[in-house]
């Protein structure tokens, strides 16, 4: 299906072209993400350190529950089934703006 989108939108593009801009945009979002988990670590490990030398209340955990959710929504949208309902909802939304035209 995101093979017959890829020569809809762009009829010059050969099926190695669209198949090579797939691979380039995965390896993005895969990035993305660990950028994304590397940034929360750094952070995570000063906010503790602050929060350590400060003493209790260990306020640092809510910030580790909130963030951690977003990295683990994060990670199941680049590696898990998310990212393939993700797309296929953009190829949906793509067909749906083109038709209206």
């Amino acid at each position: 299906m995101t093979q017959q989108l890829s020569r809809d939108i762009e009829p010059n593009v050969s099926e190695q072209e669209s198949k090579f801009i797939k691979a380039r945009r995965q390896v993005a979002a895969i990035k993305g993400f660990y950028i994304h988990l590397f940034i929360f670590v750094l952070v995570m490990l000063g906010l503790g350190a602050i929060n350590v030398a400060v003493g209790r209340p260990w306020w640092v955990l809510w910030v580790l529950l909130g963030w951690g959710i977003g990295v683990l929504a994060h990670a199941l949208t680049v590696f898990g089934h998310t990212s393939r309902r993700i797309a296929d909802w953009e190829e949906r939304k793509i067909r749906q703006l083109l038709s209206e035209r």
